[in-house]
């Protein structure tokens, strides 16, 4: 089945793009809301998408694109925060309808530094920690994940750092550890390298607990995020290896291409997710 942004277009209809953001939840893309064909996995919002922007202002925004999952990151809440400063921002967040599925990513380079990520996680009530731990630093990370249960995905990053290039680096590195141990894949970054995200998708999906998904205007390099159905990514094939893979993690849009005025580019981007979804026959 060939799905194309036009297609998308007769789906939904171009009234997403030119009616307003506030027609986003009149026009039915809403995550909580349910569809006829209801998908397996749970959009949600990388926090890194919001760096320039504090907690309110992101949570408004969430509310307004109509997706309640979030990835949080230090820069809305420190990692040295007291368990009083947790609850306060947790509590803003419920009041807005918005969850954290996650925290991160958080880099460790030190043994303290994945002793901090772990209590945060634990303080914050989340069962995964986005993280980028220096390889040697893994044994005693494993160690962290089992004694806290846990989870803990490593994040790819292209071509950009030599740290975690690829989901095949990651996985020659936990392949043998604690299943707890997995991978947060990042789809823009793996066409930057050149390879294909539903051919890493189907290898590792096993060990996959969360995706970062971006449009990606180059298979190179200089590639760069673009809004969703812009650029090169097979997005209809994607999702509907997802949705046969019946993959039940988040699928988390980390949007870098405006981040001084995110909301109008993240607005398109799921609004094409959705209607490809909405287009998909699986």
């Amino acid at each position: 089945m060939s799905f194309t942004r036009r297609d998308f277009m007769k789906t939904t209809g171009a009234g997403i793009m030119v009616c307003g953001l506030p027609c986003i939840q009149q026009a039915g893309f809403i995550e909580k809301s349910e569809s006829p064909n209801k998908k397996s996995f749970q959009f949600a919002i990388a926090g890194y998408s919001f760096l320039k922007f504090n907690l309110d202002q992101s949570l408004s925004m969430m509310q307004r694109l109509g997706i309640y999952h979030l990835a949080l990151k230090d820069f809305h809440l420190p990692l040295n925060s007291s368990q009083e400063e947790i609850d306060r921002t947790l509590a803003k967040m419920n009041s807005s309808g918005v969850s954290p599925y996650g925290v991160g990513p958080i880099y460790m380079k030190t043994e303290v530094e994945a002793d901090q990520a772990f209590s945060y996680a634990k303080k914050a009530g989340v069962s995964l920690v986005i993280g980028v731990p220096n390889y040697e630093l893994l044994p005693y990370v494993e160690k962290k994940i089992k004694a806290y249960d846990i989870r803990l995905a490593i994040h790819n990053h292209g071509p950009d750092i030599q740290l975690y290039p690829s989901v095949d680096d990651i996985w020659n590195n936990i392949k043998s550890r604690d299943q707890r141990m997995g991978i947060c894949m990042d789809i823009g970054h793996t066409t930057r390298l050149g390879l294909d995200p539903v051919t890493t998708f189907l290898k590792y999906k096993d060990r996959i607990f969360d995706i970062h998904i971006w449009d990606c205007d180059k298979p190179k390099k200089k590639g760069w995020c673009v809004e969703g159905g812009r650029g090169i990514i097979d997005f209809p094939r994607f999702f509907k290896a997802l949705k046969k893979a019946d993959y039940r993690g988040t699928c988390s849009l980390e949007y870098a291409k405006d981040m001084t005025d995110p909301l109008p580019g993240m607005a398109e981007s799921f609004g094409y997710f959705n209607g490809v979804l909405a287009g998909l026959n699986v």
